[in-house]
């Protein structure tokens, strides 16, 4: 029973992770009219800011959480998040909106680096799939912040009204995560592997790479989504705001089913043949003269992405299983870095030439990946036949 309430308030607070990452695309357009008409590589840095803050609120949390517990992290993330909503709501010129992005980051890392390591611990034997499901609540975050924000866009109203009905959830989640006991990260029997034992191993190194590239395919796409379907593809804001909708609801499908995925093919196979999917996509929506084509490859990235993070976390937990939340802070640490590093560098080549260009050059990352995983199965089979030999 209580181990269901965990899992249920580290669902609600996936949700909450997916505030700020859904809710600034909504907006940028917006944004850019009401303070003075910023450019790409401003509203890129917008987006940069959320997740550098989410790389410093995991790195000032992650070391201290193996030792402090869980409960402080799960209580002052969803406080935090309350906090940004309210800057954000309240923003005024450019630099509050920078102000609030940064502030809603932190928190998201905060929560982002928790959570994870609660659901590994609780559910050992299937960390891959307990991850999944986890994720697919990120998504079910972000469909709702879109829905919401996409209904105030149709009636008028300001991203204002919007940031404060946000504040609901994780008001409540603070509650309830201060009056639940949070289960250890280790298992009391087991000896945690610190950060420098981490560091001298190659597998921990595969792993930042593959999940900054993981991070790099979704908001590379994700933070322009809307952007590219108004200034490139003409549709009006309303649409747009539903293509990135249509985004988020395939990373929720594929979340959801992601767990019979890793059952048939196996985690390896599934992040390879996911992220060239993305990168297909990647060159159909930039490439394609058809807009409806364009945009509906666009949204399929949300499918194609939506392993990509969990997976790669469970890949991770699976070859490191004593790193506690030390390897989930250096995981998401790395993720969060690709997700600041592609919304930027994508918003430069878009100020020096188009967003189109901007988007083939995003497809780097997704087949970097695949090309990454192939060379970590191989490594895995390997290891795993030299420990059956010695076995026998």
């Amino acid at each position: 029973m209580m181990n269901n309430r965990i899992l249920w308030l580290c669902n609600g607070g996936m949700i909450c992770v997916a505030y700020g990452a859904a809710l600034i695309p909504v907006y940028l357009t917006t944004f850019s009219e009401t303070f003075g008409g910023l450019d790409e590589s401003e509203l890129g840095q917008i987006s940069a800011t959320l997740f550098a803050g989410a790389m410093v609120g995991i790195f000032v949390s992650g070391p201290l959480a193996d030792r402090l517990g869980a409960k402080l992290f799960t209580v002052g993330g969803s406080v935090l998040c309350c906090a940004g909503l309210v800057v954000l709501a309240a923003a005024q010129d450019y630099w509050s909106l920078l102000v609030a992005s940064g502030l809603m980051g932190f928190a998201a890392g905060i929560l982002d680096m928790i959570l994870s390591p609660i659901i590994a611990a609780v559910r050992v034997n299937d960390r891959a799939k307990a991850l999944n499901r986890l994720h697919a609540f990120y998504c079910f975050g972000a469909i709702s912040t879109i829905a919401i924000s996409s209904v105030g866009l149709r009636f008028g109203l300001g991203w204002q009204p919007v940031c404060l009905s946000l504040t609901i959830l994780p008001a409540a989640l603070a509650i309830g995560f201060a009056i639940t006991p949070s289960p250890p990260l280790v298992h009391p029997d087991q000896q945690r592997q610190r950060l420098r034992e981490l560091l001298r191993s190659p597998r921990f190194y595969a792993g930042l790479i593959a999940i900054a590239l993981v991070g790099a395919t979704e908001e590379g796409m994700a933070q322009w989504l809307p952007a590219f379907a108004e200034r490139e593809l003409g549709y009006t804001k309303a649409t747009a705001g539903a293509a990135l909708g249509f985004y988020a609801v395939g990373m929720g499908v594929g979340r959801l089913g992601g767990e019979r995925f890793v059952e048939r093919i196996g985690t390896h196979r599934l992040v390879i043949i996911a992220a060239a999917f993305c990168g297909l996509m990647f060159v159909t929506g930039a490439a394609s003269p058809i807009d409806i084509v364009a945009l509906s490859a666009c949204a399929l990235v949300g499918l194609g992405c939506s392993v990509l993070w969990p997976t790669n976390l469970g890949i991770a937990a699976d070859r490191m299983p004593h790193g506690g939340a030390t390897l989930f802070a250096a995981m998401a640490a790395a993720g969060n870095a690709g997700c600041v590093v592609a919304p930027w560098a994508e918003g430069v080549i878009a100020e020096y030439a188009t967003l189109r260009t901007a988007l083939i050059a995003g497809s780097t990352f997704p087949f970097t990946l695949a090309a990454i995983m192939i060379f970590i199965r191989r490594c895995d089979v390997r290891t795993s036949r030299q420990s059956v030999g010695i076995q026998t």
